[in-house]
């Protein structure tokens, strides 16, 4: 199934208009006509069925024929990540944590961090290829970069962990978890958090844990956090 994404179509509408974008892929890649069944979601949760019953040279229009609620996802999962210093190591990260399932991403600029800066928008674009990709409804959140400290002191979650690589007393990820909840996993840069923030982070309620014996890389310390959540609650 070839799944498109139209972000201001609502479960009430009837009909809808195909962005530029999604136009030209349908026209001009795959070659669409009038009649032609297509698949979109709006990235909320819901995945339209629809009758192509326009195309003109600019614009599409589409005719709703059916409307798709995706279930409710058993947990709620805020992932928190320090950008990686080469930039398609964090847009790895960011296609496969769609493709697996998450709900909102963060970045953080820690005192070891490299990347000072990110491309948002390009980011959202990932997300968005991701999601159409793993046929997925509901488009994750994703937040600018703030300082960690502010961010700690603002984020809420009913389960609040930190992953560092620090030798004292940590517990497994997978043993921490109580399902079906509401978490926030803190992912730290290259450098690995300082010990202040871990230490800050402890005094804000974070509980301390470890992703397993190995030595990841930030994206990969990513990627270890998501699936475990999700396949705990498999």
């Amino acid at each position: 199934m070839q799944l498109f994404y139209l972000d201001h179509i609502q479960p009430q509408d009837t009909h809808f208009y195909f962005n530029v974008e999604e136009h030209k892929h349908l026209v001009r890649v795959l070659r669409k006509n009038e009649g032609d069944l297509v698949h979109v979601t709006n990235g909320k949760g819901y995945m339209f069925k629809a009758e192509l019953i326009e195309i003109a040279s600019k614009k599409t229009k589409a005719k709703v024929l059916s409307v798709t609620q995706a279930p409710p996802r058993k947990y709620n999962l805020h992932l928190a990540i320090a950008p990686t210093k080469m930039n398609d190591r964090i847009e790895w990260f960011l296609e496969k944590a769609t493709e697996i399932g998450i709900d909102r991403i963060s970045f953080i600029l820690c005192d070891h961090s490299e990347r000072k800066k990110i491309k948002l928008e390009r980011y959202q674009r990932v997300l968005v290829s991701a999601l159409k990709q793993s046929l997925h409804y509901k488009l994750p959140e994703v937040s600018e970069l703030v300082p960690f400290s502010k961010f700690i002191q603002s984020a809420k979650a009913t389960h609040q962990f930190i992953a560092h690589c620090y030798d004292e007393e940590k517990i497994l990820l997978s043993q921490s978890i109580k399902l079906q909840e509401d978490y926030l996993l803190l992912i730290g840069p290259e450098g690995d958090f300082s010990t202040a923030e871990v230490q800050q982070a402890i005094n804000q309620g974070f509980k301390p844990v470890s992703l397993g014996k190995s030595r990841l890389r930030t994206e990969t310390a990513g990627i270890v956090g998501v699936h475990t959540f999700a396949l705990l609650h498999e």
